[in-house]
């Protein structure tokens, strides 16, 4: 009867059922967790799991496991969740994959990589949901070449990706610029059958967009069946990121004709749009639009990117005035963007009201003071330019050093200005030093070109 409750809903009268029973059973307080799991009552699923702790006739099994750690990992608490995976040795040690997958994936949640990685490591066997747990987990951590790594391996234990594992590595591609394997992905996912997955078409539209292929990105979506408000988003997103702001107008406008409820990442795209262009009549219109027709609250997100748009455009006093009245304080990436603007402009009192600022939020970051210096340079203030330079020297600061990604047989490569760790570095060093020599002539031959390599040692 409580999964009778739970399938229709109604889970107060599960409660009351469960209630009733004075000697409840290891499958009826499974029920009850389950049903409560199911509607998101974390906080009484973890009250009912402590009750069966308490049994001393009943015990926890590998059906109890994954809906208490799923719990745990809604309610944050790693504390608790660990406390529940050390339960899980005493009761549980004949346990099924499905509730190592469910601890993996609480730990993911924690972002508890080396704790998820171990339990992974240790299972004896290993299915589709295990993998793809980890790789979702390592993409939504940041960790965007492990990601790709376990995708690679999960092919070579001989395992097929689903639907779900390719919207997992996806991103991961998306980010760090891996081409070869996106396109990979696509023609495997047409191969199954996939595309018929708006999840999976979306993750491609936004893989193509961010590895600079907005024309095949555009393609795939015009091709798509069935479009939610994330591939509508997606494309007005990929727009606006190669400062296509009519692109991205015309697709809000086919979005609406289309009856699709814009959500916060459409209005994000269209503001970003015509903050590439200057249309900050337009921007200004989209903003409003979202708060009074669409009833969506501003993040601080929005806030930004709507003071980028006036910043660009000239609109300086304007920005200013937005930062005055947003309801959060400014983060360092508006008072950034006002400082950046204001160097176009040569409008040296709101730059020094955003230095204010960004001293107070980020006092280390030479970026800003060499911004600021540029903007004294510009306008023949030679003393002003001196005396930050002498800051920066006295203050010992230092700069976000550059990075550069590449993908070389499917494998993507990390350069950051200054680290000799790399293997080879001694000759790519020398390979650049060659390039470099060579950079000002209009034709480089292929076969002095890798005449030259051979003899680095390549």
């Amino acid at each position: 009867m409580v999964d009778l409750c739970d399938k229709i809903g109604d889970i107060e009268y599960a409660t009351r059922l469960f209630n009733h029973v004075s000697n409840p059973n290891v499958f009826l307080y499974n029920s009850i967790i389950r049903a409560y799991t199911h509607n998101s009552l974390y906080p009484s699923v973890i009250r009912i799991y402590k009750q069966v702790l308490a049994n001393s006739l009943e015990f926890p099994d590998r059906f109890t496991f994954p809906f208490v750690f799923k719990s745990c990992a809604s309610l944050g608490s790693c504390y608790l969740g660990k406390q529940v995976h050390g339960h899980l040795f005493k009761f549980g040690p004949d346990c099924q994959v499905v509730t190592e997958n469910a601890l993996i994936d609480m730990y993911m949640k924690f972002d508890a990589l080396d704790d998820a990685h171990k339990v992974f490591d240790e299972m004896p066997e290993k299915t589709i949901v295990s993998w793809t747990a980890m790789i979702s987990g390592y993409t939504g951590a940041g960790c965007y070449g492990e990601a790709m790594e376990l995708f690679r391996e999960m092919q070579l234990a001989g395992i097929d990706p689903d639907e779900i594992s390719l919207i997992s590595v996806l991103p991961s591609c998306a980010h760090l610029g891996s081409l070869e394997l996106g396109k990979w992905i696509h023609i495997y996912a047409e191969r199954k059958g996939f595309l018929r997955q708006t999840g999976v078409c979306n993750a491609l539209i936004e893989m193509y967009s961010k590895c600079g292929m907005i024309s095949q990105a555009i393609k795939l979506f015009d091709r798509m069946k069935g479009k939610d408000v994330i591939s509508w988003s997606t494309m007005i997103s990929g727009y606006a990121n190669h400062g296509n702001a009519e692109g991205a107008i015309e697709t809000f406008g086919g979005m609406q004709r289309a009856e699709v409820k814009p959500n916060g990442i459409t209005f994000l795209g269209l503001l970003s749009a015509c903050s590439h262009v200057g249309l900050w009549q337009q921007g200004l219109k989209y903003f409003d639009m979202m708060r009074e027709d669409y009833h969506i609250e501003p993040k601080i997100e929005h806030y930004g990117c709507l003071i980028d748009v006036l910043a660009r455009a000239g609109e300086l006093e304007r920005a200013v005035e937005v930062t005055k009245t947003m309801p959060m304080k400014p983060d360092s990436k508006i008072w950034g963007s006002l400082l950046s603007s204001c160097r176009t402009r040569s409008n040296l009192d709101v730059a020094l009201l955003a230095m204010d600022h960004l001293v107070e939020l980020e006092p280390e970051d030479m970026g800003n003071y060499v911004l600021l210096s540029n903007i004294y340079a510009d306008l023949g203030k030679w003393e002003e330019v001196s005396r930050l330079r002498k800051l920066i020297r006295k203050g010992n600061m230092k700069r976000t050093p550059g990075c550069s990604l590449i993908e070389v047989d499917n494998v993507v490569q990390e350069f950051v200005a200054g680290d000799d760790r790399k293997p080879f570095w001694t000759e790519i060093c020398s390979v650049l030093q060659l390039f470099s020599a060579h950079q000002d002539q209009d034709v480089i031959e292929n076969n002095i070109t890798l005449a030259s390599i051979e003899m680095v040692g390549f």
